[in-house]
């Protein structure tokens, strides 16, 4: 699973961002006495599958079958028509309790007086979550705060690109967080049916060990969010832009630079591109996750390759070229108003931007299409795609709960999992009918402006637990431009090195990591010449790089024997 750029100079809403290099770094949480047996930053591994305590996998079958099918994960299935939406749960539990459980923010949180909140507290049998948002730009770092402090409510959200701001995560879980294994190992059907029919692999995802030398410590900490996979980001064209311009969409990162030429016009404040710093390496061919290869029987950093050179020199090619917006390196700059302004011609966001240009300009009436770019890949290599497959986020619990107030809040986790096709999720995912969307003439449902602001955009019940099965939903072109999307660059999809473990860097690793990320944008806005790359890849390797390289290696081989 790769990680975050999440220093990116250009202000995003996207929620599922993912790139090829580095983590941030952030101040580190002190060590509990009682688990004195983690090494504070030293870096862990963690198996994520083999479990023998796990809630017992019950299929639990869909209320309607999609309409493309698929080949999941990298290709989900899709559904073009809309269902007529079946409850999921036929015995609501009754419940009372409250709940706050801290959230990421991008953009205005919406009023907590919506009606929205009130009518999921009733469906659900009367549990009240109550959403403490805080901007989701530094959400990573600051969230190491908060935990340290016990100062994150009841529970806490986080995706799975914030958990390597974290020095040492595992430490954090063991020292923050529930233990769920107890109440939910073996057969939870009965209760929990869908929380039941999540795929096990999304459990064993969220499993972390109290001593990660002994796999008998290990233990269930989180309630995984979806288990995804495809491409979890794309660069965005404004199609209607690029025909109005005689341009077509490009196929190569040689032909890229040419359109981004033709379009953009720094005089009149039209340019080709916001942030190009996360997923552009994979257009080189550099890696994911963080950043390692296997060549030629070792582990490679992607800073030591020279594919990396060639990634920097297109950055800062299209910054001397004034292809890039002027204010990026500000860091201020809200790329999406932007992209639907046409200030900028080309958008790097999350794939769920696709279906979120069209709600957005459609409630505005500003109108313009994009679709993403393919597998791009620069001197003729054969494309490489980073995916995003496994679980895209956790919410943890509070180790201070009791155990009454887990299995409450897993009641209310069990409700949020319902899947499309399901009133449930029509609910949580769209709000109610005339008040945040209304059907459209194909049956779909589509946002108001208030549905947009307070049941679209912002993160809330939609991301507290995982749905049984992940499809692509929303207008039927869209669903099918996914799907055909998805279908195009399937085949292209990087092979993760640490498929079934979880390595987290140590931390002298992580901040090398942030300070090279420092020492690219230096060179990617002009502030340094490409000339400081060895420099900056021996400092690399003597701040924590080759430290990291021995901690990756020895998981690596620990995996492949």
């Amino acid at each position: 699973m790769a990680t975050p750029s999440d220093r990116s100079p250009l202000r995003r809403r996207s929620l599922f961002k993912v790139a090829g290099l580095g983590a941030a770094g952030a101040a580190g949480l002190p060590l509990i006495a009682a688990c004195g047996d983690i090494e504070s930053g030293g870096g862990t591994s963690q198996a994520t599958d083999g479990f023998d305590f796990l809630p017992t996998y019950k299929e639990w079958p869909l209320p309607v079958e999609p309409d493309l099918v698929g080949e999941p994960p990298n290709h989900p299935s899709g559904f073009t028509t809309y269902p007529d939406p079946v409850p999921a749960i036929e015995a609501v539990p009754s419940n009372s309790g409250t709940f706050e459980i801290t959230v990421p923010m991008w953009g205005e949180a919406p009023s907590s007086d919506d009606p929205y909140f009130a009518a999921i507290a009733e469906a659900s049998g009367g549990t009240t979550v109550n959403l403490r948002q805080a901007d989701g730009n530094t959400f990573a770092e600051t969230s190491v705060q908060w935990l340290n402090a016990n100062e994150f409510g009841d529970g806490i959200m986080l995706f799975s690109w914030m958990l390597f701001a974290h020095p040492n995560f595992q430490e954090t879980v063991v020292n923050s967080f529930y233990d769920l294994t107890d109440i939910v190992k073996g057969d939870i059907s009965e209760r929990w049916p869908l929380l039941a029919g999540l795929p096990t692999a999304s459990w064993g995802q969220s499993v972390w060990s109290k001593d990660p030398a002994d796999p008998e410590t290990a233990r269930v900490f989180g309630i995984p969010g979806s288990f995804s996979g495809g491409p979890g980001n794309a660069m965005f064209a404004r199609t209607d832009l690029l025909e109005a311009a005689g341009q077509a969409m490009p196929t190569t990162v040689e032909e890229l630079l040419d359109v981004a030429r033709a379009v953009s016009d720094d005089a009149n404040g039209r340019w080709a591109f916001g942030g190009t710093d996360y997923l552009t390496p994979q257009w080189f061919g550099l890696a994911g996750g963080d950043g390692w290869a296997y060549i030629d029987g070792k582990l490679v950093h992607n800073c030591e390759r020279p594919e990396y050179t060639e990634w920097l020199e297109f950055r800062r090619t299209i910054w001397d070229e004034k292809l890039v917006h002027p204010d990026l390196p500000s860091g201020t700059l809200d790329g999406q108003a932007l992209h639907k302004a046409g200030t900028i011609v080309f958008q790097l966001d999350g794939i769920s931007w696709w279906q979120g240009f069209i709600d957005q300009t459609t409630a505005e009436g500003t109108g313009g299409t994009i679709a993403p770019l393919g597998a791009l890949s620069a001197k003729g290599r054969e494309p490489l795609v980073h995916v995003n497959t496994g679980v895209d986020s956790w919410t943890f619990l509070n180790k201070d709960l009791s155990k009454e107030q887990v299995e409450e809040f897993l009641d209310f986790a069990n409700f949020c999992s319902a899947p499309y096709g399901t009133t449930e999720y029509e609910l949580i995912n769209y709000g109610i009918e005339g008040t945040h969307f209304t059907y459209g003439a194909d049956g779909t449902p589509v946002f108001n402006e208030l549905g947009t602001s307070v049941v679209q955009a912002p993160v809330n019940h939609k991301t507290m637990s995982g749905h049984v099965q992940q499809f692509l939903t929303g207008t039927p072109e869209m669903v099918q431009a996914r799907f055909e999307y998805n279908a195009s660059v399937k085949d292209f999809a990087e092979v993760n090195i640490f498929e079934g473990m979880r390595v987290e860097g140590p931390a002298d690793f992580k901040s090398a990591g942030q300070v090279l990320i420092d020492q690219q944008n230096d060179i990617a806005f002009g502030r340094a010449d490409l000339s400081a790359i060895p420099e900056m890849v021996e400092t690399w390797k003597a701040n924590g790089g080759e430290t990291g390289r021995e901690h990756y290696t020895a998981a690596y081989d620990k995996l492949h024997g």
